[in-house]
């Protein structure tokens, strides 16, 4: 764990792993909830934290490293499900990846609980992991100029949902109709960092 200064008020922690960057977001929200913690923003990305409007942040980089920190704790209220037809136009490149059949790759997915590492790239693009290291594939060569929103793709250890038409180089597998991004909705984000997430198969179309 290396916390490093940023600015007057804030602190960017590296991490090792996603793994440890996701529990020390739990743990500081855990504190920030308990009235133990006074920062204004908690933000998570793959390996880091980033910890802004701190009174002292000094004197937390100096605590940080002797923190015990848990694994973070789920519970059932905390799943979302998203239905997912199995349809993609790569899916059947991601089975020859994986060495299975296009009916395993929706199996082996649909049988994983995803957790919310972070957000970004669009408003309401989470990336989720979950899937055994086994399974990590690669970005495509050619991105596509065009990705549909509601497009369920793989890229590296990482699921996401497209929340709008976007260009994008991940391996679509499949099409959700859930909505990742609503302004008119409170939160207008379906996904939040550590957010645990099932996709639930459809027939397809």
């Amino acid at each position: 764990m290396r916390p490093l200064p940023v600015g007057d008020r804030a602190l960017l922690v590296e991490l090792d792993s996603g793994d440890d960057a996701q529990a020390l977001h739990a743990e500081l929200l855990r504190r920030r909830s308990a009235g133990t913690l006074r920062v204004r923003e908690i933000v998570p990305a793959a390996r880091t934290v980033l910890l802004d409007g701190l009174d002292d942040p000094s004197g937390l980089a100096a605590d940080l490293p002797s923190w015990k920190v848990p694994p973070p704790r789920a519970h059932a209220s905390d799943v979302v499900e998203i239905p997912l037809r199995y349809d993609g136009p790569d899916l059947a490149d991601v089975a020859a990846l994986w060495g299975v059949g296009a009916d395993e790759v929706a199996r082996v997915h649909a049988a994983a609980e995803f957790r919310v590492a972070f957000c970004g790239f669009a408003p309401g693009f989470g990336y989720l992991t979950g899937l055994p290291e086994r399974y990590d594939v690669p970005r495509r060569a050619t991105p596509r100029t065009t990705v549909p929103a509601g497009s369920v793709a793989l890229a590296g250890p990482y699921t996401g949902v497209y929340p709008r038409s976007s260009p994008g180089g991940w391996q679509l597998i499949g099409t959700t109709d859930a909505v990742l991004w609503d302004p008119a909705r409170v939160p207008a984000a379906l996904l939040a960092p550590g957010t645990r997430v099932r996709f639930l198969p459809e027939a397809p179309r």
